[in-house]
């Protein structure tokens, strides 16, 4: 689209030319403002993304983005990427949960557009190699190699979201606040009187305007009834629609047994959903295909690494125990808590930098 309010004429050198993606939150405005002081010649860039239903909560604000490189004097750009977007996360957003999966829209969206599609056309139409976000993680070069890691705010660690980078492109990519605390961030940006800089984080889908997801899958959403059942398959109660349910919930199944119970089984072809225990529906040996690899040499049978299955949490203990260029199976030493397909599993080394990466699409296998 047209810059916003003043074109992009780069007078520095292209090692010294950034492009930072920028949705006008504390992360990305910091990220810009201290790439700017590091003296590199910055270039805002804000995706422009459909909306695909008004849940009535707080809507996005890219406007701020605009706001921010204005009075940083950093040229802005829109890219449209409505019609991507509805293709690549939205459509395949809304098959997964209808099919009884868990997708992870996020990591889509920095796989398949961030770091792909918008990042060649920023390269192709303006001629800037480097780019940068406003993700908590860390790109390590030594040498001829780049390693992504995880952020040294290891509470607001986002390398999980970003696994999916192709490790060419590892060494063009900066993520200024990765060395940062979330403190000294918001930090820094009361400094710069940013009125992000006492904003709630951003917990929800962007394209669902910050609501329930659920308001994203429309009438297919709401689905048709079917049995609610125990792990054995013995009915015990009916659900409204496998898209309401993910594994692992709790609350708002719809039954009430004498222990916990939580979500453990969704099956799309019987329209049934089976609670268990958290016993029942932890799994040790888990399998992701549509692998991305980051550190080949580790990435092999027998290797001993550490696995996340969700954003959240410290990676746990584990063995590779099958690898090849479409999937991977690991084996943890304890059994994790409800993993989904559809969600991602990463697998990080002992110096907590990326191995491999891919979706989740069996456990127990």
């Amino acid at each position: 689209m047209p810059p916003s309010f003043s074109p992009w004429q780069p007078k520095k050198d292209l090692s010294r030319q950034v492009a930072v993606l920028m949705s006008g939150g504390v992360d990305s405005s910091v990220a810009a403002h201290l790439l700017t002081k590091a003296g590199w010649e910055v270039l805002g860039i804000t995706m422009k993304i459909p909306v695909s239903c008004d849940t009535g909560a707080r809507p996005p604000g890219p406007g701020e983005a605009v706001r921010v490189c204005r009075r940083m004097n950093i040229p802005h750009y829109y890219i449209n990427i409505t019609g991507a977007f509805e293709k690549l996360i939205i459509e395949p957003f809304r098959r997964s949960y209808l099919s009884g999966q868990t997708p992870n829209p996020c990591v889509d969206c920095n796989t398949l557009l961030k770091f792909s599609l918008v990042w060649g056309f920023v390269a192709e139409r303006l001629g800037v190699k480097y780019l940068a976000t406003g993700h908590y993680g860390r790109v390590i070069t030594a040498g001829n190699h780049a390693r992504l890691g995880m952020a040294n705010d290891k509470a607001k660690d986002q390398s999980y979201f970003i696994y999916g980078i192709s490790a060419e492109k590892l060494t063009n990519l900066i993520l200024p606040v990765g060395e940062l605390t979330k403190a000294k961030v918001r930090s820094i940006a009361a400094e710069l009187n940013l009125s992000a800089a006492s904003r709630a984080e951003s917990m929800e889908l962007c394209f669902a305007a910050e609501g329930d997801y659920r308001q994203v899958l429309g009438d297919a959403g709401t689905g048709k009834p079917g049995d609610i059942t125990d792990m054995k398959g013995n009915k015990i109660g009916i659900h409204n629609g496998i898209a309401n349910y993910t594994l692992g919930q709790r609350r708002g199944v719809g039954f009430a047994g004498g222990v916990p119970l939580y979500v453990g089984k969704i099956d799309a072809s019987a329209n049934t959903i089976a609670l268990g225990t958290r016993e029942e529906i932890s799994s040790s040996v888990i399998r992701a295909n549509k692998i991305n690899v980051l550190i080949p040499e580790e990435f092999a049978p027998g290797r001993r690494c550490f696995g996340k299955i969700r954003s959240y949490g410290r990676p746990q203990p584990c063995k590779i125990t099958e690898a090849d260029n479409d999937s991977m199976t690991v084996e943890f030493d304890k059994a994790q808590f409800a993993p989904c397909p559809g969600q991602s599993l990463v697998l990080y080394n002992s110096d907590d930098y990326i191995i491999a990466g891919g979706k989740i699409a069996a456990i127990n296998v």
